[in-house]
Formats: structure tokens, C-alpha cells, sequence
């Protein structure tokens, strides 16, 4: 389980963002702050509330020089047509094998693939903050991450 004060492990997962499909690799943002921003699922009420509030706050994450990546258990294709449904202009993960969701300690129960979740990463890639939720229905809002990214 990751916490803070630890490295933050490197991994590389699809996704997409705008349209454009890739590989996304934690390491390539070394030098930059990261927030990894662990849901449930696309489409749901819960995550869209989450991910809508971190469109409509995108500019305090570019602000603070921040990059937000979004990871869950759906594939690519769903990710992509939620963004477009939605207007994200950030990239959306692909987690389908959970891989990075046990590395990083976010796997849930029966009824949910995974806690929602947030992780806060200098740009030294040591993990800064962490917000493990184990019940999803509220999430770490940006007003509250973007103090922990001013201090980094």
C-alpha cells in the first residue's frame, strides 16, 4: 500500500485525452506534480460529480502546475466517450486488469472495483497526499488539494 512519503511506483497504462489514444507512464511527468485521481467507474453519479467538479477546477490544477490523471477499471473506449460526453480534457486510464490499482492500494470489495481515491505526487515522485475513501460517496475536492500542491 502506498502512503506518503514513498516513492510513488512508476506504471504505464492506456488511455486517452481530446480524442488521442496512448500509453500514459507516471515517470514522464518526473519534474511536475501529479494528482492521481482513482474512481469507481464511468458514468456513475458519484464519479461524474468527482470528475465534472475537476473540469470546472482544471485551471487550479494548471494553476499550481499540476497534471490530473484519472484511473479506473473501465476500458478505453468507455473512458473515451465519457470524456466526450462530459468535456474532460484530461487524461482518463485504463485499468482493466487492476494492475496499478493493487500496487497502489485502492482495490474495493464486491460491490466496488475500487475506493475512490487521490494521491498527490511532488515532482521528485515522492507521494505527498493521500485520501483513501472506503465508502466513494464523497471525494477530495480541488479547493482541498490545491494547498497540498502550493506546498510542494
Amino acid at each position: 500500500m502506498v502512503e506518503v512519503g514513498q516513492q510513488a511506483p512508476d506504471f504505464t497504462l492506456p488511455g486517452v485525452c481530446d480524442g488521442e489514444r496512448r500509453d500514459y507512464t507516471l515517470s514522464e511527468y518526473r519534474g511536475r506534480k501529479v494528482v492521481l485521481a482513482f474512481y469507481p467507474g464511468d458514468n456513475t453519479p458519484g464519479c461524474t460529480r468527482q470528475m465534472c467538479s475537476y473540469r470546472d477546477d482544471f485551471s487550479k490544477f494548471d494553476e499550481s502546475g499540476a497534471v490530473l490523471l484519472g484511473i479506473s477499471p473501465q476500458d478505453v473506449d468507455s473512458h473515451e466517450s465519457w470524456a466526450a460526453k462530459r468535456g474532460f480534457h484530461f487524461p482518463l486510464l485504463a485499468d482493466t486488469d487492476k494492475k496499478v490499482i493493487d500496487l497502489y492500494g485502492v482495490r474495493g470489495g464486491k460491490l466496488i472495483a475500487v475506493k475512490r481515491s487521490v494521491f498527490v505526487i511532488g515532482p521528485d515522485g515522492t507521494v505527498a497526499f493521500v485520501d483513501r475513501k472506503v465508502v466513494g460517496a464523497t471525494f477530495v475536492s480541488a479547493d482541498k488539494l490545491v494547498p497540498v500542491l502550493a506546498g510542494l
